[in-house]
């Protein structure tokens, strides 16, 4: 059985923090509700809505609701982390368009899973 991780110091913390909220910026674009003037609702930050985005080509599936991401994003730990790294969702198939299937590193996608978790719902 592996050796639990050693408890990451404030620094590191702080670190990861930052790059989760760094490579995150581009979820508020579907996953933060808009307020009358088409702004992020800072109150509500990543915490899911109707998609804003319209498919210009014929869809057959499109999602019309983006799913709360703030405090505790959609399936486990260990699907999310795989979400953004293949683009597999927790259901086994890629996600519905507009979301874009993602790769990125396991670490950004570690610091985007804590970053996402630190939020308050």
């Amino acid at each position: 059985m592996p050796e639990p991780a050693a408890p990451l110091s404030a620094a590191a913390l702080l670190s990861l923090w930052v790059r989760g909220k760094q490579s995150s910026r581009k979820c508020e674009l579907c996953h933060t509700p808009r307020d009358e003037y088409g702004k992020p609702d800072r109150g509500r930050w990543l915490m899911g809505g109707p998609v804003q985005l319209r498919p210009t080509y014929p869809a057959r599936t499109w999602a019309v609701v983006a799913p709360p991401l703030a405090g505790e994003p959609p399936g486990s730990d260990a699907q999310f982390v795989r979400l953004l790294t293949t683009g597999i969702s927790r259901t086994g198939s890629p996600p519905k368009p507009p979301m874009p299937p993602f790769r990125m590193t396991r670490a950004d996608a570690e610091a985007v899973l804590a970053y996402l978790k630190s939020l308050a719902q």
